[in-house]
C-alpha cells in the first residue's frame, strides 16, 4: 500500500495482503515501510496487478527523498543532530499541518538525522513548531 503525496512522490506504507500472490511482488516489496520515494523513471514494461482496477501497472524506478516533519522546537533540535521523533498527537483536524505534526503513516519513534531547519510553522494551538528536513535512519 502506498500513500500518494506530491506529484510522483509517495510514502510506502506496507505491502497489501493481495500482493502476496503476485509473481513479481519482490519488485514492490524491496521498498522500506515508512520511507518516502520519488518516481524517477517510468519504464515501458507493463505488468499485471491484482490491486489496481485497471489490472495493469507500469514498472517504475524510484529514489529515496528527504522528508519534512514538523517538530516542536527545543534545545535538541539542531541541524546535523540525530533525534528520535514522535508525533504531536494533535487533534486540530482543520490544521493543514496535521499529518506532518502527527507523523501519519510512520512507525514511532522515528530516528532521524536533521538535515536542515527549514522554517517556523504557525501553529493554531500555539506550539513553537519548525518544519525540518530529515533523513530517516
Amino acid at each position: 500500500m502506498i500513500r500518494l503525496g506530491r506529484v510522483n512522490v509517495f510514502t510506502f506504507v506496507t505491502p497489501l495482503q493481495t500482493c502476496s500472490e503476485c509473481r513479481i511482488k519482490n519488485v514492490c516489496f524491496n521498498l522500506e515501510a515508512g520511507k518516502t520515494y520519488r518516481i524517477s523513471k517510468v519504464r515501458e514494461q507493463i505488468n499485471p496487478c491484482l490491486v489496481y482496477n485497471t489490472g495493469k501497472v507500469s514498472t517504475i524506478e524510484v529514489e529515496e527523498v528527504e522528508e519534512t516533519f514538523n517538530i516542536r522546537y527545543g534545545n535538541r533540535l539542531q541541524e546535523g543532530s540525530t533525534i528520535n521523533v514522535t508525533g504531536m498527537r494533535c487533534d486540530h483536524i482543520t490544521c493543514q499541518n496535521i499529518e506532518t505534526c502527527n507523523l501519519i503513516h510512520k512507525k514511532e519513534p522515528v530516528k532521524v538525522n536533521v538535515s536542515k531547519i527549514v522554517e517556523k510553522i504557525e501553529c493554531p494551538k500555539g506550539y513553537d513548531m519548525r518544519r525540518v528536513s530529515v533523513k530517516i535512519l
